[in-house]
């Protein structure tokens, strides 16, 4: 049995400037903003047989804001980054040069005593497998883009480094087709452009 899952990374929370590990902050105006004016062309996604969100704040306004009601899924949540959550990259550097070294480098790594990349990555293919989807269903799920981007990594059979060369943005949309364990990448034309930003 075939099914598509398309995943919408939320709208932003903050400017990415200041983007924060295991990041929990609302939709700010911005964001808000992003959601209106991509609306006419996200709309019709929620035609979805079922849709869920992660269990962010961000991700779950996301998807009311849109209209699709989804449902929190707990395996779609951002990686859990231990004692560095809610910090920026710059000051987990500034504190602990040698653990991002380590992190950044070893997938099967996790100095700061969450979740390593590697399983992060497992977990979220593992959600993606295992929709309780008939053939030609439709699933969509608005998820922080680090999730977008691991389900990317796991799909397409990538390695786990390769997470880190996928730049995900607010409102992105990517489509993956087929079931557990087999995965395309689909990319349609229509998503060229939605929010003024590049999807991905």
């Amino acid at each position: 049995m075939h099914a598509r899952v398309t995943l919408i990374a939320a709208a932003r929370s903050a400017s990415l400037l200041a983007e924060r590990f295991d990041d929990d902050r609302p939709l700010d105006q911005a964001g808000w903003h992003e959601v209106q004016r991509a609306a006419p062309a996200l709309l019709p996604l929620g035609v979805a047989e079922l849709r869920y969100c992660s269990p962010t704040p961000r991700s779950r306004a996301t998807g009311d804001a849109l209209g699709f009601a989804p449902l929190a899924q707990p395996a779609l949540r951002d990686c859990d980054m231990g004692r560095w959550r809610g910090l920026t990259l710059a000051e987990v550097t500034a504190r602990e040069p040698a653990a991002v070294d380590a992190w950044l480098g070893d997938p099967r790594s996790a100095p700061h005593g969450g979740e390593s990349l590697l399983g992060f990555i497992s977990r979220v293919g593992g959600w993606l497998d295992t929709r309780p989807v008939g053939d030609g269903s439709r699933v969509l799920a608005v998820a922080e883009p680090a999730v977008v981007r691991a389900a990317l990594v796991y799909a397409l059979k990538a390695p786990p480094s390769s997470y880190w060369n996928i730049d995900v943005r607010p409102l992105a949309t990517v489509s993956l087709t087929g079931h557990g364990g087999r995965w395309n990448l689909r990319l349609d034309a229509a998503a060229a452009d939605r929010s003024g930003t590049a999807p991905l």
